[in-house]
């Protein structure tokens, strides 16, 4: 029985690892300058594309959202290989690791971004119809508002309408007329 916990225990650890590097720190330290005392204080890439520009902090969202994608998608490959049921477990487990990593980085004394990347690139890899919706409100809240954190949090309160009519709609039957 405990051998065939090994494989869930490599996703968690392996995607908190992962979403655990601190790209915006880094960026931050290349560029001498250390984002968790500049702007808003924080490492994530809306602090680096305000302290250090657009390239870094591109870049650092860039980084941010793969630390979510990434680990969710190759959980969600070995699920199917492995013949899990559900398929889409090791994919949450994948996604809960890379946040707590993002937010809570063993490298920096477990204090990190917000997680708005990170959680952009969890969305894309298990619900990519959802994310198309939020993204749409975001870019809607951004535009008007000029506010990331508003933008983010309005996406985040689209996420569980914008997911349960993905999944209406992925699951009605097909009628052969």
């Amino acid at each position: 029985m405990l051998p065939t916990l090994y494989p869930w225990f490599l996703i968690a650890l392996a995607s908190y690892l992962l979403g655990s590097i601190p790209a915006g720190f880094i960026a931050g330290k290349i560029c001498g300058i250390d984002l968790r005392t500049q702007g808003s204080g924080n490492i994530g890439a809306t602090n680096a594309l305000r302290v250090l520009g657009k390239k870094w902090g591109y870049a650092v969202f860039l980084f941010d959202f793969l630390k979510g994608w990434l680990p969710v998608k190759f959980a969600l490959i070995w699920s199917a290989f492995a013949a899990i049921d559900p398929a889409s477990a090791p994919g949450a487990l994948a996604a809960l690791g890379a946040l707590i990593g993002h937010s809570f980085p063993v490298w920096l004394g477990f204090k990190g971004g917000k997680g708005i990347a990170t959680s952009a690139g969890v969305i894309v890899a298990l619900f990519p119809q959802a994310f198309l919706f939020c993204l749409g409100v975001w870019l809607l809240l951004f535009t008007t508002t000029r506010y990331v954190s508003v933008a983010s949090i309005a996406a985040s309160i689209a996420l569980p309408s914008a997911v349960g009519l993905s999944l209406i709609h992925i699951s009605e039957p097909t009628r052969p007329y």
